[in-house]
Protein backbone atom coordinates (compact mmCIF):
# COMPACT_ATOMS: atom_id res chain seq x y z
CA UNK A 1 0.00 0.00 0.00
CA UNK A 2 1.27 3.36 -0.59
CA UNK A 3 0.84 5.15 2.54
CA UNK A 4 1.81 9.12 1.02
CA UNK A 5 -1.08 8.57 -1.82
CA UNK A 6 -4.14 7.16 1.10
CA UNK A 7 -2.81 10.41 2.92
CA UNK A 8 -3.12 12.31 0.20
CA UNK A 9 -6.43 10.70 -0.70
CA UNK A 10 -7.32 11.42 3.21
CA UNK A 11 -6.58 15.12 2.11
CA UNK A 12 -9.13 15.58 -0.89
CA UNK A 13 -11.66 15.59 1.77
CA UNK A 14 -10.58 18.61 3.28
CA UNK A 15 -6.79 19.98 4.99
CA UNK A 16 -6.14 17.95 8.42
CA UNK A 17 -3.36 17.99 10.66
CA UNK A 18 -0.85 15.01 10.88
CA UNK A 19 -2.41 13.06 14.28
CA UNK A 20 -6.19 13.72 12.45
CA UNK A 21 -4.23 11.81 9.15
CA UNK A 22 -2.93 9.10 11.39
CA UNK A 23 -6.11 8.71 12.73
CA UNK A 24 -8.51 8.42 9.86
CA UNK A 25 -6.01 5.84 8.43
CA UNK A 26 -5.65 3.56 11.41
CA UNK A 27 -9.62 3.60 11.49
CA UNK A 28 -10.38 3.28 7.40
CA UNK A 29 -7.13 0.93 6.68
CA UNK A 30 -4.65 0.17 9.98
CA UNK A 31 -6.71 -1.94 11.97
CA UNK A 32 -3.86 -4.50 11.44
CA UNK A 33 -1.14 -2.35 11.27
CA UNK A 34 -1.07 1.09 12.31
CA UNK A 35 0.63 3.41 11.29
CA UNK A 36 3.16 5.32 13.55
CA UNK A 37 3.62 9.38 14.17
CA UNK A 38 7.31 9.33 12.56
CA UNK A 39 6.10 8.21 9.73
CA UNK A 40 2.93 9.73 8.88
CA UNK A 41 5.45 13.02 9.59
CA UNK A 42 7.98 11.93 7.54
CA UNK A 43 5.78 10.76 4.60
CA UNK A 44 4.09 14.47 4.99
CA UNK A 45 7.27 16.33 5.04
CA UNK A 46 8.43 14.27 1.80
CA UNK A 47 4.68 15.18 0.27
CA UNK A 48 5.77 18.96 0.99
CA UNK A 49 8.80 18.53 -0.46
CA UNK A 50 7.99 17.30 -3.66
CA UNK A 51 4.69 19.80 -3.79
CA UNK A 52 1.71 17.05 -3.60
CA UNK A 53 0.65 19.42 -0.36
CA UNK A 54 0.82 22.54 1.49
CA UNK A 55 0.72 23.81 4.74
CA UNK A 56 -2.59 25.23 5.09
CA UNK A 57 -2.26 26.28 8.98
CA UNK A 58 0.29 26.16 11.95
CA UNK A 59 -1.12 26.10 15.30
CA UNK A 60 0.80 26.78 18.49
CA UNK A 61 -0.13 24.74 21.77
CA UNK A 62 1.34 23.11 24.96
CA UNK A 63 3.47 21.06 22.88
CA UNK A 64 5.23 21.76 19.41
CA UNK A 65 3.16 23.36 16.57
CA UNK A 66 0.99 21.62 15.09
CA UNK A 67 0.75 22.01 10.94
CA UNK A 68 -2.21 21.47 8.77
CA UNK A 69 -1.72 20.24 5.89
CA UNK A 70 -3.68 20.92 2.36
CA UNK A 71 -3.70 18.83 -1.04
CA UNK A 72 -2.11 20.78 -3.77
CA UNK A 73 -3.72 20.24 -7.43
CA UNK A 74 -0.71 18.21 -7.87
CA UNK A 75 -1.34 16.36 -5.13
CA UNK A 76 -4.99 15.43 -6.53
CA UNK A 77 -3.51 14.61 -10.04
CA UNK A 78 -0.91 12.54 -8.10
CA UNK A 79 -3.69 10.70 -6.27
CA UNK A 80 -6.00 10.10 -9.45
CA UNK A 81 -3.00 8.35 -11.33
CA UNK A 82 -2.25 6.31 -8.50
CA UNK A 83 -6.06 5.36 -8.17
CA UNK A 84 -6.03 4.84 -12.14
CA UNK A 85 -3.06 2.57 -12.07
CA UNK A 86 -4.09 -1.05 -12.10
CA UNK A 87 -2.11 -2.84 -9.11
CA UNK A 88 -0.08 -5.81 -10.43
CA UNK A 89 -1.05 -9.13 -9.28
CA UNK A 90 1.50 -11.18 -7.08
CA UNK A 91 1.54 -14.26 -8.88
CA UNK A 92 3.75 -15.83 -5.28
CA UNK A 93 6.35 -17.65 -7.78
CA UNK A 94 8.99 -17.02 -4.61
CA UNK A 95 6.49 -19.06 -2.06
CA UNK A 96 8.38 -19.34 1.61
CA UNK A 97 5.49 -22.34 1.51
CA UNK A 98 7.00 -24.21 -1.24
CA UNK A 99 10.24 -23.38 -1.07
CA UNK A 100 10.01 -25.32 2.49
CA UNK A 101 7.89 -28.07 0.71
CA UNK A 102 11.14 -28.51 -1.78
CA UNK A 103 13.90 -28.43 1.11
CA UNK A 104 12.12 -31.12 3.45
CA UNK A 105 11.90 -33.35 0.50
CA UNK A 106 15.82 -32.81 -0.52
CA UNK A 107 16.82 -33.36 3.27
CA UNK A 108 14.19 -36.59 3.79
CA UNK A 109 11.92 -34.64 6.20
CA UNK A 110 8.45 -35.11 6.13
CA UNK A 111 6.83 -32.66 3.67
CA UNK A 112 3.19 -34.50 4.38
CA UNK A 113 3.68 -33.08 7.83
CA UNK A 114 4.76 -29.82 6.91
CA UNK A 115 1.75 -29.49 4.57
CA UNK A 116 -0.28 -30.63 7.41
CA UNK A 117 0.55 -28.32 10.00
CA UNK A 118 0.57 -25.38 7.31
CA UNK A 119 -3.05 -26.24 6.76
CA UNK A 120 -4.19 -26.26 10.12
CA UNK A 121 -2.52 -22.71 10.79
CA UNK A 122 -4.60 -21.66 7.66
CA UNK A 123 -7.55 -22.86 9.27
CA UNK A 124 -6.86 -21.07 12.58
CA UNK A 125 -6.57 -18.06 10.65
CA UNK A 126 -9.88 -18.85 8.76
CA UNK A 127 -11.63 -19.06 11.94
CA UNK A 128 -10.13 -15.91 13.14
CA UNK A 129 -10.99 -14.20 10.09
CA UNK A 130 -14.03 -15.68 9.56
CA UNK A 131 -15.30 -14.48 13.24
CA UNK A 132 -14.12 -10.92 13.05
CA UNK A 133 -16.05 -10.67 9.73
CA UNK A 134 -19.55 -11.90 11.34
CA UNK A 135 -18.28 -9.03 14.06
CA UNK A 136 -17.17 -6.30 11.50
CA UNK A 137 -18.74 -3.44 9.58
CA UNK A 138 -19.15 -3.54 5.49
CA UNK A 139 -15.08 -2.44 5.38
CA UNK A 140 -13.91 -5.15 7.68
CA UNK A 141 -16.10 -7.63 5.94
CA UNK A 142 -14.61 -7.13 2.78
CA UNK A 143 -10.95 -7.08 4.04
CA UNK A 144 -11.68 -9.87 5.44
CA UNK A 145 -13.22 -11.68 2.54
CA UNK A 146 -10.14 -10.80 0.43
CA UNK A 147 -7.77 -12.29 3.20
CA UNK A 148 -9.63 -15.26 3.63
CA UNK A 149 -9.90 -15.89 -0.56
CA UNK A 150 -6.25 -15.95 -0.76
CA UNK A 151 -6.39 -18.38 2.50
CA UNK A 152 -9.02 -20.44 0.07
CA UNK A 153 -6.12 -20.20 -2.50
CA UNK A 154 -3.60 -21.81 -0.41
CA UNK A 155 -5.74 -24.49 0.52
CA UNK A 156 -6.23 -25.87 -2.47
CA UNK A 157 -2.59 -25.45 -3.02
CA UNK A 158 -1.60 -27.62 -0.27
CA UNK A 159 -3.96 -30.24 -0.93
CA UNK A 160 -2.96 -29.91 -4.78
CA UNK A 161 0.96 -30.23 -3.41
CA UNK A 162 0.11 -33.34 -0.99
CA UNK A 163 -1.41 -35.17 -3.97
CA UNK A 164 1.64 -34.77 -5.93
CA UNK A 165 4.16 -35.18 -2.94
CA UNK A 166 5.68 -38.67 -4.83
CA UNK A 167 5.89 -36.57 -8.25
CA UNK A 168 7.43 -33.94 -6.48
CA UNK A 169 9.76 -35.54 -4.51
CA UNK A 170 10.94 -37.41 -7.50
CA UNK A 171 11.29 -34.31 -9.55
CA UNK A 172 13.45 -32.50 -7.07
CA UNK A 173 15.66 -35.08 -5.84
CA UNK A 174 16.50 -36.32 -9.41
Amino acid sequence: MSIGHTLLGLLESGPRHGYDLKRAFDEKFGHDRPLHYGQVYSTMSRLLKNGLVEVDGIEAGGGPERKRYAITEAGITDVGQWLATPEKPEPYLQSTLYTKVVLALLTHRNAADLLDTQRSEHLRSMRILTDRKRKGDLADQLICDHALFHLEADLRWLELTAARLDRLREAVTR
